[in-house]
């Protein structure tokens, strides 16, 4: 029997700094808007054909809103077409966003280990600029979203 390859990524967001601040609009990184945006980027630089092949195994199972670290399945077959499709993303709703490539693997388990590591890290800087406003709440959020990390399967 044959098993079906995934491949998975763990990207990192970067939101433009320059961005228009006089939008109020709060900035909302979440499964939904991820997996939107690169289907969209999919579509409009593969075409429907392209979109159909790529959403057999597409998936966003992992965000982290405060981190911005996200971790994507795709198949083997099509997993240069998702990353070039990720690399063309330019905007997440109305945020001009862009996209880093941080690790990609063959198994779950390697890319939970890779994408803990990034994410701790990402969480220590956080934790270093925001100083004082690091309230309770957000260190219990972000604990549990490591936690999410650690529980992640096929």
């Amino acid at each position: 029997m044959v098993q079906f390859k995934n491949r998975y990524m763990v990207l990192e967001v970067f939101i433009d700094s320059n961005r228009d601040l006089a939008d109020n609009d709060p900035i909302i990184i979440s499964d939904f808007n991820v997996s939107k945006a690169i289907k969209d980027s999919i579509q409009l630089n593969f075409g429907e054909c392209g979109l159909a092949l790529a959403l057999g195994s597409f998936q966003v199972k992992y965000v982290n809103p405060t981190t911005k670290i996200c971790i994507i399945r795709t198949s083997r077959e099509d997993h240069k077409k998702v990353w070039s499709a990720i690399t063309m993303v330019r905007s997440i709703g109305k945020c001009p966003v862009t996209f880093n490539l941080l690790n990609l693997s063959g198994s779950i388990k390697a890319c939970k280990r890779a994408a803990l590591k990034c994410d701790e890290a990402k969480f220590e800087q956080y934790k270093l600029s925001a100083g004082d406003r690091v309230t309770p709440e957000i260190t219990h959020y972000v604990k549990g979203r490591f936690e999410k990390i650690k529980t992640l399967e096929n």
